[in-house]
């Protein structure tokens, strides 16, 4: 599999905007491929369109009937928004410095609400019940850069006309 973008790209990215990766960071490629799986994996599904070919295609762009969502521009087969390839770099730095946050585990079993040993009392706030969700990081960046191309029927309503 590819990521998004390409390696030089990507350092050219992280260059233009003040990053380095840690030392003992996994290569670019994986982590491009990394965070090219988080944004396929998060928003994929949600996306305007469909892949141009969904049983052999490996990401979720290039995409068929994609617009701008909000705006109603539509987007050529062949092409794969810079927004979505800056996104997968976004997310890619974020698994260099925090490995596996972009692939959370969770279990929703016997989360503890109160714990008193003594005079001791801890008590945690609950998530909302959907114990991946608590979970999985999102990224404002990434969100930013993604949401015009998410169908309108997901997004939030800003304010009324």
């Amino acid at each position: 599999m590819a990521g998004y973008g390409t390696d030089d790209g990507f350092n050219s990215w992280m260059a233009a905007n003040g990053y380095v990766l840690p030392a003992g960071a996994p290569s670019v490629a994986i982590l491009r491929q990394r965070g090219s799986a988080y944004v396929d994996g998060m928003y994929g599904p949600r996306f305007s369109g469909a892949p141009v070919d969904p049983l052999t295609q490996e990401r979720a762009w290039p995409r068929t009937g994609a617009t701008l969502a909000r705006y109603g521009t539509p987007i050529p087969e062949n092409l794969i928004p810079t927004a979505v390839i800056e996104a997968s770099y976004f997310a890619s730095f974020q698994e260099a410095n925090a490995p596996g946050s972009l692939n959370p585990a969770a279990t929703s079993a016997g989360q503890v609400k109160r714990e008193k040993v003594d005079v001791i009392e801890v008590e945690y706030f609950g998530g909302s019940g959907d114990a991946l969700a608590d979970a999985t990081t999102t990224i404002a960046a990434v969100e930013g850069l993604l949401a015009p191309f998410i169908a309108t029927s997901d997004l939030p309503a800003i304010f009324a006309v």
